[in-house]
């Protein structure tokens, strides 16, 4: 009877645990359209705001553009509530770049930053997101 009692609570706060960590995630899955700004240190002209499409789901929620020439793999990733961090490093032309990103999701809309560094240059990306429907 014990066994049965321990079995069933544990069983109970799997479950809440698991519900807490699906309700956390604020993030509607779809087509996200992504609009990104940069900043470089020593450079005062800005670049104008580029705007992106990518697929998000709550198993991929990293925003991130894909470029030509280069090669990346996630080094960190985790999840805290609304808020995603991660660490990635790539491989391009120019060498290796280490890319550390942070956005928090609410619903339809997400804010975040990436700061970029290769070799002595830095930058930073400021991210704004906007659900705009399903996956295609």
């Amino acid at each position: 009877m014990v066994k049965k009692v321990c079995f069933v609570s544990m069983f109970a706060f799997l479950f809440l645990f698991l519900s807490n960590i699906s309700e956390a995630q604020n993030m509607k899955e779809g087509l996200w359209q992504i609009t990104m700004t940069m900043e470089m240190p020593g450079i005062p002209m800005q670049r104008p705001p580029q705007s992106y499409t990518h697929c998000l789901t709550k198993k991929d929620m990293v925003p991130q553009k894909e470029e030509p020439n280069q090669e990346c793999r996630m080094v960190k990733r985790d999840i805290e509530g609304d808020t995603v961090t991660w660490v990635m490093k790539c491989q391009t032309e120019e060498g290796i770049t280490v890319l550390n990103g942070k956005v928090t999701y609410n619903g339809k809309s997400f804010e975040g930053v990436i700061k970029m560094k290769q070799s002595d240059m830095e930058m930073t990306q400021n991210l704004k997101g906007k659900w705009i429907g399903e996956c295609k």
